[in-house]
């Protein structure tokens, strides 16, 4: 019992934040009001990333963003879809320059992402989870 208590005094306000960090740490793939479709999967929004997928199912063209590559969003999303750091999905994305891709634009922020995703006709990104839905975007999966 003497073993214990130090340790519970040490790591109970790890196991106390734990929670909230967990819920910080979910995404909303959001997309343009325009966007037909209303769900996604993980494949086909790895498809969109890696430039495979370029128009959606009416024709309009895809223009994906992401957040900065030191952003924990980042990083989350990077590790759900393609289970590599920011650092190597951004090393795959500049060797796509050489094939004349271009990489999807970045942005500094959730609300820099909601503002891109709401003015770009076809445009599709990820934000943080938020206790409110944003408003004029459609959003089409949530990463846990």
């Amino acid at each position: 019992m003497l073993f214990l208590d130090p340790f519970l005094k040490r790591f109970l306000p790890v196991f106390l934040i734990w929670p909230l960090y967990a819920h910080a740490a979910s995404l909303l793939i959001v997309a343009s009001p325009l966007v037909p479709e209303n769900r996604i999967t993980i494949k086909e929004l790895a498809d969109i990333y890696i430039m495979k997928k370029e128009d959606w199912s009416n024709g309009i063209r895809i223009v994906p963003v992401n957040r900065e590559v030191t952003s924990p969003e980042r990083e989350k999303f990077s590790k759900e879809v393609f289970n590599l750091s920011p650092e190597q999905m951004a090393d795959y994305l500049n060797r796509l320059r050489f094939q004349g891709k271009l990489p999807p634009s970045v942005q500094t922020s959730d609300q820099a992402v909601l503002n891109f995703v709401r003015s770009i006709p076809g445009a599709i990104g990820y934000v943080s989870s938020m206790d409110h839905p944003p408003k004029d975007v459609k959003i089409l999966m949530q990463l846990p």
